[in-house]
């Protein structure tokens, strides 16, 4: 009797998950205007630190000027606790308030290459690079939305 109850509490369980989904776009939840940029990054586990301090002194200001330019309003890194040989361990990510920002402005584009160039030049910038390619792996980039769900 037991094995027959579980089995049908089970059956109901998969016939319910399967079901098609009802919810609504603005009714269930909300897209919020704007986007991630999400780059996953594999770090070799005994070089996070090193990779951090490198990106500091290197991202963080390029983040910093195209914050200034109103490219991005936000930005953020993530370290992953633990470590799956293949699998991201290190986000970087920026939030932008429109797509709108990726469209080609070549005015602006070349002032704010400029600019990052005057703060980190293309030389710091190889060598930094040169030191990465040693223990980091891009593993995706993808720009993803935030949504809020309705309570």
């Amino acid at each position: 009797m037991k094995t027959m109850v579980l089995a049908a509490l089970g059956a109901a369980s998969i016939a319910f998950a399967s079901a098609p989904a009802t919810a609504k776009q603005y009714v269930d939840y909300t897209p919020q205007k704007g986007y991630w940029d999400v780059n996953a990054v594999e770090v070799d586990p005994n070089h996070v630190d090193d990779y951090l301090t490198g990106l500091s002194k290197s991202l963080i200001p390029t983040y910093e000027t195209l914050k200034k330019r109103g490219l991005i309003d936000d930005y953020k890194f993530m370290v992953r606790s633990g470590y799956v040989k293949g699998s991201p361990n290190v986000l970087l990510m920026t939030h932008s308030k429109s797509y709108g920002v990726l469209d080609a402005d070549q005015a602006r584009d070349q002032a704010i290459d400029k600019e990052i160039e005057a703060l980190f030049t293309k030389e710091q910038n190889d060598a930094a690079i040169a030191g990465y390619e040693k223990y980091r792996t891009f593993i995706d980039n993808a720009q993803w939305t935030d949504i809020v769900m309705k309570k």
